[in-house]
């Protein structure tokens, strides 16, 4: 499939061509793929031509968090090599490792700034040093180079077609971030991390130290499951403001941004019917609820498409 979807692109990017470069996209595919189910099999609903694009947004941003998040072997160190090497390469003959020559690629293609760039590697950086945030506003400080600024460098590739596609392109990076913070905290405990902001565990009564006992004593005190239920609403009010954007993308663009929006919502209700066992264990939408979303949309995507390449045939 992934040769298909190279040649697709290469119709309109002549640099897919090329094999090195080929072998970076594919090698951004793995990442994707291995690291990103669920916005993986969304962006399976996206035309062909512009999937390669996204395999590349998400593999560079997985290679940079790896070097600080991984749990066996963090470097941060590389990260800022590796962070000021591509912006380096970016100025001049181009990056030179895999991950990086396809960002740069994906980057040419669809016009992305490299302030947007900049700003991811910013707060990559961050979490080199900043081991919480006092409030959701300083949270909202970080996420917007962490995630705000993926809707943004996804926004192109699905092609807006209507002014202010911006707003609810930047909210739903944020979504997706703070629904893995919920997800995730009991495992960025152990990094050392927490990403709920002190201000809202202080309002719940809560100490970095009662969810560490809670991961340890495997047990989730009352007082934290109000809080993550508190973050579980905020979370869904984000989805509310993302929402729009849905319609504001190309109607071939809709499906997958509609079922990476679901899927990932679908975290939040996960975390719920957990009981809020977050601290000590992994949560995740269930296959058969992920395929209840993700097939309809996969005919729905499919005639979208079709009808897009009738439109493109008929007389001007």
């Amino acid at each position: 499939m992934s040769s298909r979807d190279l040649d697709s692109a290469a119709r309109t990017d002549p640099a897919l061509a090329d094999p090195e470069l080929r072998a970076a996209f594919e090698e951004c595919r793995r990442l994707h793929a291995e690291h990103g189910k669920t916005y993986y099999l969304a962006t399976l609903l996206l035309p062909p031509a512009k999937r390669p694009y996204v395999w590349a947004l998400y593999g560079f941003a997985r290679y940079a968090d790896e070097f600080v998040d991984s749990l066996t072997d963090p470097d941060p160190d590389a990260l800022v090599a590796w962070g000021d090497a591509f912006l380096q390469g970016l100025s001049g003959t181009g990056p030179t490792d895999p991950v990086g020559r396809a960002m740069a690629a994906t980057m040419r293609r669809w016009d992305i700034p490299v302030e947007h760039v900049e700003a991811f590697l910013a707060s990559m950086r961050r979490d080199i040093t900043d081991t919480g945030y006092a409030t959701y506003e300083d949270l909202r400080g970080y996420m917007y180079g962490s995630a705000a600024v993926i809707g943004l460098q996804m926004l192109p590739v699905l092609e807006p077609v209507a002014p202010g596609a911006e707003g609810p392109a930047r909210a739903l990076g944020e979504a997706f971030q703070m629904s893995n913070f919920v997800r995730d905290v009991g495992e960025d405990l152990e990094r050392g991390r927490v990403y709920l902001p002190a201000e809202d565990l202080e309002a719940f009564g809560v100490t970095r130290e009662d969810l560490l006992a809670g991961r340890r004593a495997r047990s989730t005190p009352r007082a934290v499951r109000e809080l993550l239920a508190f973050e579980v609403e905020r979370t869904r009010a984000v989805y509310a403001q993302a929402e729009p954007g849905i319609a504001m993308v190309h109607p071939t663009s809709r499906d997958c941004l509609r079922t990476a929006f679901e899927l990932y919502g679908g975290i939040l209700g996960a975390v719920e019917r957990a009981g809020y066992d977050v601290l000590w264990r992994r949560v995740s939408v269930p296959l058969p609820r992920r395929l209840a979303v993700a097939l309809p949309a996969l005919g729905r995507a499919q005639l979208a498409r079709r009808r897009e390449a009738r439109w493109r045939q008929l007389p001007a």
